[in-house]
C-alpha cells in the first residue's frame, strides 16, 4: 500500500523560529521538528531547512549512496571490509533504493516486465513510446521497492563493437537526447503517486567496454562539446533528471568523476541542477572529486568517508561550501523527485506485470524492428508462403545448447549470468508464428539450426524458410567482430542455398556484417526484443502490422569501414602507467557523419528502414532563419503511394557552410506521419536555431560559444541519412 506523507502547509514566511515551526508543523499535519516535510514549500527551501538542522556528519551521509539512502543504518562496510560509522540521519528522511537498468528493473526480486533493449526503443524514433516505457518501468520499480532508476544511457555509437550499444539510444545526439528526455519524463512524471527518479548516464565519452577503467578518451574541446556532451545537453533541455552518473573513463587525462567538466560544462554551461553520482568504483580521490563536482559516491563509502572528507576540509583542500553544495544537490533532487513524500510499499508483489506494461513491451518491439530487405515482396508471409520452416535456437523457448528466445530477450548480463533468469515469461517467436500461420492454413516446422545439415534438410522441405540468428553482447566486454554468434553466418548461407525464399530475423544489440545478404529475400533487425518478442514479430512478419522502425545506428559493410579502424583509436595504446590512451582523432566524424565525410557507402545507413508501403515527397519550401535566430520551417508534401496504411518517419538534415568545418549533414528534425493508401499530407518540421541542439551552429573554441556562420545552408528531406528526396538552400546573414 502506498503511504503519502502529505501536508496542508505553512506559507514559507510563517516559519519564524523553532516554536513557530513546531506549532505550524502539528497544525499542518506533518511531524513536529520536520519543516522540510512541508510540501507547500519548494524543493530548494525544504532542502535548506533539512540541512540547517543537520550536523556535519549527517550532511556527509548524503555524499555516499548507501549512507544517504538508509537513514537509520549507522555502519557501512566497504567491499574491502573497512567499516565506516555515521550518526543516524535527521528525522523524516526516506529510504531510497537504486535499481540498475535503463532497459528493465534489474534484480527486482519480483517478476517484472522485460522490455526490449534501449537501441530498440531508439529505433522507434518515437518520444511517445519512450515516455510510455518510462512510465511503465517506473511502476515496475516502485512496486518492487525501488525509487531510483540508474538510466537511461547515452553514448554516440563511436564503434559498433561497444558492448553497451544495446542499452544506449543510438549514434545521433538529437535522436538520443530526445528519447532520453522522454523516458526520463515518463519515469519521473508518469505517475505522481509512485515517483521514481532517473539518473542519466554515463557522463561522458564512455564509448567502449574494453579497458573502461584504465583508459583515457583524448579529444578536442570542439569534439567534446559537439559530439559527446551534446546528447546530454539536449536531454537536459527537455527533462530534469534527478541525477547524472559519471563514467569510468578518463577524459583527456582526468577521470570523469574528478574531471572539471562536471562543474564547468555539465553544471555550469549545461545548467544541470541535480546531483552527480559515480559509477561503481569509479571514484579515485576525495578532494579532487569534490572540487570537480562529484556530489555522491556510489555504494558504500571508500573515498567519501567522513574521515577522508574531514581531513580534506582540515587541510584546506575542500571547503564547507562545497560540502554543503553537494549535500544540497542530493537532498533537493530527492525532494523534487517526490522521494520524501511517497513511501514505497512494504511488501513486494510476486509480479508487477500489467496489461499496460506488456502492451508497451510489445509495441516497442514492434515499432523498433527494422525491415532492411524485402526482395520480391517476400514479406509479408501469407497463404502463398506454403510450409514455413522456422530455423534457429532463439526462435524457441526451449533451449538448445543453452540458447533460446530468452537468450536474446535482453542484453547479456554484466556478470555473465544467463539471460534466461531475467526473462521467464518470454513469448517465443516459434509459438506466435505457428499460431498465426494456422489462421492461414499454413504448416510450420522447426529446426534448431544447431546442426547445419539438419537445418538445410528442413529448409528443403519447406516453401519458405525463416532463420533466426543472434549475437550476444552487454556490459563488461566489447564484441570482437561483426559476425553472428552460433555459426549464424554459415547457417544462413547454407539455408539460403537450399531455399530461395529465405527470410532472416536478426536478434542483435548492434550492427552486424551480412556476407549472405545477396542470397536472402528478406532481413529484419529485431534487436533484443524483450518478453513480448513473439507476438510483435508474428504481427510484423504476417503483415498484421507495418514496419515503422528506422535504424538509430549505421550498419557498416565491414569493420574496416568504421571510424575507429586503428589501434590508437580503438581500443587505445597502453602507456607506462597502464592507461590506454585512446585517440578520438576522427573528431566530429562519428556515426553517419563519418561515412558521408569519407564517402564510404555503409551496408545500411542511419535512419534507414523499409515498409509494406512506399512514399513519395514533393514541394519543399524552407522559410525563416534569415538572421540565424528565428525559427526555420521546412514544409513539404508526403504521399503514401502504396496499398497499405503506414507510418513514415520524415527526416530533415542540414549541411552547413564549408567554412564551419562541420562534416556532411546532420539530423535537425524528424516527424512521424500515418497515411492511408493514396493519402497525401503537408508536413512542416520546425527547427529552432536557439535550442540546445544548436541545429545550425558550430562550437567555436576561440570564444567558447556556439556560433552560427553566415552563408548557405542546405536542408534535405529524405528517408535516411544518405537519401535526399528533396532539398533547398537558404542564406543566413
Amino acid at each position: 500500500m502506498l503511504v503519502v506523507l502529505a501536508a496542508v502547509s505553512l506559507a514559507a514566511g510563517a516559519v519564524d523560529g523553532p516554536a513557530a515551526q513546531a506549532a505550524g508543523n502539528a497544525a499542518a499535519g506533518y511531524p513536529a521538528g520536520c519543516p522540510w516535510m512541508n510540501t507547500h514549500l519548494d524543493a530548494s527551501t525544504r532542502a535548506s531547512l533539512l540541512l540547517s538542522s543537520s550536523s556535519l556528519d549527517q550532511k556527509l551521509r548524503w555524499l555516499d549512496e548507501k549512507a544517504a539512502n538508509s537513514p537509520t543504518q549507522t555502519t557501512f562496510t566497504s567491499f574491502s571490509g573497512v567499516a565506516t560509522t555515521y550518526p543516524a540521519q535527521v528525522a523524516c528522511t526516506p529510504t531510497v533504493v537504486y535499481a540498475d537498468g535503463a532497459d528493465f528493473v534489474r534484480n527486482a526480486g519480483s517478476d517484472v516486465t522485460i522490455y526490449p533493449s534501449q537501441v530498440d526503443l531508439a529505433a522507434t524514433w518515437s518520444s511517445g513510446l519512450a515516455y510510455a516505457k518510462g512510465k511503465a518501468q517506473a511502476n515496475d520499480a516502485f512496486e518492487t521497492g525501488h525509487n531510483v532508476i540508474l538510466g537511461p544511457d547515452l553514448e554516440n555509437g563511436r564503434t559498433p563493437l561497444d558492448g553497451r550499444t544495446p542499452e544506449d539510444l543510438g549514434e545521433d545526439s538529437l535522436l538520443g537526447g530526445n528519447q532520453a528526455a522522454a523516458q526520463i519524463n515518463g519515469l519521473q512524471n508518469g505517475d505522481a503517486d509512485e515517483p521514481v527518479m532517473a539518473v542519466l548516464k554515463h557522463y561522458v565519452a564512455n564509448e567502449q567496454e574494453a579497458d573502461r577503467n584504465n583508459m583515457s578518451t583524448n579529444m578536442s574541446t570542439r569534439t567534446l562539446e559537439e559530439v559527446y556532451n551534446q546528447p546530454f545537453n539536449i536531454a537536459l533541455s527537455q527533462s530534469s533528471p534527478g541525477g547524472i552518473m559519471c563514467s569510468y573513463n578518463q577524459i583527456n587525462g582526468a577521470y570523469a568523476c574528478e574531471n572539471p567538466i562536471l562543474d564547468n560544462v555539465l553544471k555550469g554551461q549545461d545548467g544541470f541542477q541535480g546531483y552527480v553520482t559515480s559509477d561503481f568504483f569509479a571514484v579515485h580521490s576525495t578532494a579532487p572529486s569534490l572540487n570537480a563536482g562529484l556530489d555522491q559516491e556510489l555504494n558504500n563509502p571508500i573515498h567519501y568517508t567522513p574521515a577522508n572528507i574531514q581531513a580534506a576540509l582540515d587541510s584546506g583542500q575542500v571547503t564547507m561550501a562545497q560540502i554543503n553544495e553537494a549535500a544540497f544537490r542530493v537532498v533537493r533532487s530527492y525532494i523534487a523527485s517526490g522521494l520524501f513524500d511517497h513511501l514505497m510499499p512494504t511488501t513486494v508483489p510476486t509480479t508487477t506485470q500489467t496489461p499496460y506494461s506488456e502492451a508497451v513491451a510489445e509495441q516497442v518491439a514492434q515499432n523498433g524492428s527494422v525491415l532492411l530487405k524485402n526482395s520480391g515482396q517476400a514479406l509479408p508471409l501469407g497463404k502463398s508462403s506454403g510450409t514455413i520452416a522456422v530455423i534457429g535456437q532463439t526462435a524457441s523457448a526451449t533451449p538448445t545448447n543453452g540458447v533460446s528466445a530468452e537468450t536474446v530477450c535482453t542484453q547479456e548480463a554484466p556478470d555473465g549470468m544467463d539471460n534466461a533468469t531475467d526473462c521467464p515469461d518470454v513469448v517465443a517467436p516459434l509459438t506466435s508464428i505457428t499460431s498465426r500461420a494456422a489462421q492461414d492454413g499454413l504448416r510450420v516446422t522447426y529446426d534448431t539450426g544447431s546442426d547445419i545439415a539438419s537445418a538445410v534438410a528442413a529448409a528443403k522441405t519447406a516453401k519458405t524458410a525463416v532463420v533466426f540468428a543472434y549475437a550476444e553482447e552487454g556490459e563488461g566486454a566489447d564484441r570482437t567482430s561483426l559476425s553472428l554468434d552460433g555459426n549464424g553466418d554459415a547457417l544462413i548461407s547454407a539455408v539460403a542455398a537450399a531455399n530461395p525464399n529465405t527470410i532472416v530475423v536478426l536478434e542483435t544489440g548492434s550492427a552486424v556484417a551480412m556476407p549472405w545478404l545477396s542470397q536472402v529475400k528478406g532481413v529484419v533487425e529485431a534487436w533484443y526484443p524483450g518478453e513480448q518478442q513473439g507476438t510483435a514479430l508474428a504481427k510484423l512478419l504476417f503483415g498484421d502490422a507495418d514496419f515503422t522502425g528506422r535504424l538509430p545506428i549505421t550498419f557498416p559493410a565491414s569493420l574496416a569501414d568504421t571510424p575507429t579502424d586503428t589501434t590508437a583509436q580503438y581500443p587505445g595504446i597502453e602507456d607506462s602507467n597502464g592507461i590506454y590512451q585512446t585517440s578520438f582523432s576522427e573528431g566530429l566524424d562519428v556515426g553517419y557523419k563519418w561515412y558521408e565525410a569519407q564517402d564510404i557507402k555503409p551496408l545500411f545507413p542511419f535512419g534507414y528502414g523499409l515498409s509494406y508501403t512506399r512514399y513519395s515527397y514533393s514541394g519543399i519550401k524552407v522559410n525563416g532563419g534569415g538572421n540565424g535566430k528565428s525559427a526555420i520551417r521546412v514544409s513539404f508534401t508526403v504521399r503514401n503511394d502504396g496499398t497499405k496504411t503506414g507510418t513514415v518517419t520524415l527526416q530533415v538534415y542540414v549541411t552547413q557552410p564549408a567554412s564551419t568545418g562541420e562534416p556532411g549533414h546532420a539530423l535537425v528534425g524528424y516527424q512521424q506521419v500515418t497515411l492511408k493508401p493514396g493519402q497525401s499530407q503537408k508536413a512542416t518540421i520546425t527547427i529552432d536555431p536557439t535550442s540546445a541542439a544548436h541545429p545550425i551552429s558550430y562550437y567555436d573554441t576561440k570564444t567558447s560559444s556556439w556560433v552560427t556562420a553566415a552563408g548557405r545552408y542546405t536542408f534535405q528531406v529524405g528517408s535516411d541519412s544518405q537519401t535526399a528526396a528533396l532539398s533547398q538552400a537558404i542564406e543566413i546573414r
